[in-house]
């Protein structure tokens, strides 16, 4: 990686991301141990546009990461190939208590309407948090032929912002 600062995002590849998200449904997400040392676990997620949440139990060791350290990555992949080409985003951005209830019980509504199937635990009570993860920077990858290319974006508006010239893949 070089020193550049990456370039503002944009559309297509917010359009790709978004995409990317609402076609998974598990991410890897981490946080910060007291030690240093990071601590990753996967987690379903819903994603509103580039903002991810994601419920956790509040005696969880990522609750306790998150309250004391709100840096934060995840990272999502999906298969797009019979011969392992794949598509993924990895995210750096922070991480926050939802505490508003008109929020969770619209994103409950959500969880139980992008997944009528499957059986869901709605967060109530003081057993559960659900965390929102906000993106700072944006890395696109994509793997063809068992090559990889990545490209990196920051969230923001700025020079470059929208150019036609600027590709994901």
């Amino acid at each position: 990686m070089t020193g550049l600062a990456p370039a503002p995002i944009h559309e297509r590849a917010v359009e790709a991301v978004v995409d990317l998200l609402a076609g998974e449904r598990l991410m890897s997400v981490a946080l910060n141990r007291p030690d240093g040392w990071p601590h990753v676990t996967t987690v379903g997620y819903l994603s509103e546009g580039l903002n991810l949440y994601f419920i956790v139990a509040r005696t969880s060791q990522k609750f306790h990461n998150a309250e004391r350290d709100p840096r934060a990555s995840v990272t999502i992949r999906a298969e797009s190939g019979a011969h392992g080409d794949a598509v993924g985003v990895s995210m750096s951005g922070r991480v926050r208590e939802v505490l508003d209830p008109s929020m969770i019980d619209r994103l409950n509504r959500q969880v139980i309407a992008r997944y009528p199937d499957v059986h869901v635990y709605c967060p109530g009570g003081d057993a559960v948090a659900v965390l929102h993860f906000a993106p700072d920077i944006v890395t696109c990858v994509g793997v063809v032929d068992g090559r990889s290319k990545a490209e990196t974006f920051r969230i923001g508006d700025g020079p470059g912002s929208g150019s036609p010239e600027s590709r994901l893949f």
